[in-house]
This record gives C-alpha cells, structure tokens and sequence, in this order.
C-alpha cells in the first residue's frame, strides 16, 4: 500500500501553491521517497483561477474591481473552466501516482466521493449533479474538482466551500455554469439553514483526508512542517526597502531577512534576531498578521534531489531609522535599498511579495 503523506499548510498563496504541486509531482517522478504520494490541504486568498480552455469572459467583475478588491487572476492546467478560492474554503491537493491504477474517471468520482462523504459527516446530504462535475445539495454547488494528469501524476484537486463570503462568486460564472437556476452553497449556509453551527474548516479538513485516503487506497501519514520562519522586511523612512542578496551557493537570489525559528525561541525573538545577524541593524520588529505556508525548493539548497520539506512563515516589519549602517553576514553578498514596487519585483516568492506590501502600508 502506498503512504498518503498528508501536509496542512494554512494560508497558501495560489502562485506558491502551484509550486507546491509542482515540487512534489518531481518528487514523485523521482521515487523520493518510494512508494509516497502527497495530500496538501490548505486555503488561499481571494483568486480566480482559469482551467485549460476556459472563457475569460466569464470573469464578470473589470480588471480594475479586482485590482481595487485584491483578487489576483489565474490561468491553469487544471480541467474545468473559471472558479473561486478564498478564505473560509478547504482546498486539497492529492499529487499521487495513479499509475497503479490508471482510471482518470474513478479518480475524479472518488474526489466527489469524499466531498459527499464529508457532508454528510457534518449532517448534510450532498450527491453528484446529472449534468454537472463537483459536489452538490440540490441546484446548489457546495464543491468543485479540477485535475490536471501528466504520466498519471495528478496536480489540482477540490475545493470545499466550508465558511466563504459566497458573495465573492458574484464577480464569476462558477465554472462556466450559466444556467439560473443554479446557483452556490457552502456547509455554513446549508447548516445554518438547519439551525446548526458551521463546523471548523480544521475539521472538515480531517474529514476529508481521512475520506481521500481511504477512497485512493493509501495508507495516511499526517505531517507537520518541517520548519518555522520568519521573514522581516526592514523599511527606511523614505519608504525604501532592504533587500539581501544570496550567496550563489545559497542560491543568488534576492530577499528580505529570513531565517528559522530556533527551539524555546519565540517568532518575534527570532525575528529581531535574524535583523542583528543578517544586517547589523538594531531595530524593534512589529508583527503584521501574516502567517503562510509553502514548500521549500531543494534545488535551491544545492539538494535537488531531497525530500519536499514545507515551511510556516510569519512575517515582520523593522522602522530602520536614517543612517543605520548594513554590516552582511556570510549568508549574503550584496544588498540594495530599492522602491517597494522594484522590491516585489526582485523576490522570487509570492508570500515574501505579500509581506513586502504588507510591510509598506503600515510603515506609510
């Protein structure tokens, strides 16, 4: 039987989540390690994202509405048409090796299998759609599967509405489904229409890779990150940003400080430690709310052929004040104060971007 390792990453941001399935279908190819298979269960920010052949004329909201309202806007792999991720939404990954078992309809009926099965462990009786893919309570979508398949490695996956602003599926035609009387749903709304609380989207997500591992045939092996980080943008007064540039052996890209969170040690610890280190600066460091997950690239590292390992960030703000002096450490060799918007355009990962513009607004 294979191992189902099954990973709960929190907050992802989709381009990282790409990466994510990326990484691990690689891992796969590979064989490393033998006999594994990956399920990510996570949640991304506002995003609409564009399966193969989809119609972008079904984005109804205009580009500067999304812009203004922070949607970012996707084209895909996947199967299927247009489709809404945001918060209040369990999102799964299954990046498996259907080779032993090559049936792509099977597969995607054991996806809605365990989107049903989930319902109805919280009380709602869920079933498949005569003419429509997903999970369904009556005329009402409550999830939506999407695959992509390459050399029977599976990429993309479900997404369950738990607890999202269903408003947001206004600014779409979900999946390209005109038909009105149709409509979107989600566990909350069915629930409180029961007169019964929503349950935690922690818990739906137990549901469901219990229900995914059983459905594949693997054997479930749940883990945590591998490591905590943080990241800490540092910010002039001018508004400038500091950036540090990797060594070409810890691979030569540019970043704000990062750095892991060491045993006994707290975030905000390790953040004002990490500033010292690699800076020379010594400034206070303020929390900005933002905690998410991703995967760490082993090529990166100089070990392309290591296990996926992933990563829980959270990220901080340091005021620098005028005329501090950046004294490097042997990690970096070179920085540069740049504009924030040269500074988004220099780092290579979205959840560094997000905590770049993050750090920007509150320090304005």
């Amino acid at each position: 039987m294979r191992t189902l390792r099954v990973h709960r990453l929190g907050r992802v941001e989709y381009a990282d989540g790409l990466s994510l399935m990326q990484l691990a279908a690689a891992r796969l190819r590979a064989g490393a390690p033998a006999e594994t298979d990956w399920l990510f269960l996570l949640e991304h920010p506002p995003v609409f994202t564009l399966g193969r052949g989809a119609d972008g004329s079904n984005i109804l909201a205009s580009p500067e509405w999304l812009r203004q309202s922070g949607f970012e806007v996707h084209e895909t792999d996947r199967g299927g048409d247009v489709t809404y991720h945001g918060p209040g939404q369990v999102v799964a990954y299954p990046v498996v090796d259907l080779s032993g078992r090559p049936d792509v309809r099977r597969f995607v009926g054991d996806l809605e299998e365990a989107m049903i099965l989930t319902c109805g462990d919280f009380g709602i009786r869920a079933a498949r759609h005569p003419e429509h893919r997903g999970t369904w309570v009556g005329a009402r979508k409550l999830g939506a599967v999407g695959v992509h398949i390459s050399r029977w490695i599976t990429t993309h996956g479900i997404a369950l509405n738990v607890e999202p602003d269903l408003a947001h599926f206004r600014a779409i035609v979900p999946c390209g489904i005109a038909d009105p009387g149709l409509g979107v749903t989600s566990l909350s709304a069915e629930l409180a229409a029961a007169g019964r609380a929503s349950p935690r989207p922690r818990d739906v997500e137990e549901r469901l890779a219990h229900h995914i591992s059983e459905l594949l045939g693997r054997r479930r092996e749940d883990r945590a990150f591998d490591l905590s980080t943080v990241s800490v943008v540092p910010v002039a007064a001018d508004g400038r940003v500091l950036l540090l540039r990797r060594t070409e052996a810890r691979g030569g890209f540019w970043q704000p400080v990062t750095g892991r969170i060491e045993p006994g040690e707290t975030a905000a610890g390790a953040a004002a430690r990490e500033l010292g280190e690699e800076t020379g600066i010594a400034a206070a460091v303020e929390p900005l709310g933002y905690r998410h997950g991703f995967a760490l690239d082993p090529s990166l590292r100089g070990e392309p052929e290591a296990e996926l390992r992933t990563a829980v960030e959270e990220a901080f703000v340091a005021r620098v004040p005028a005329g501090a002096e950046v004294r490097l450490s042997a990690e970096h060799g070179a920085h540069a104060w740049v504009a924030p918007a040269e500074a988004e355009a220099r780092v290579r990962f979205e959840g560094l971007r997000k905590a770049i513009r993050s750090a920007v607004r509150r320090s304005a």
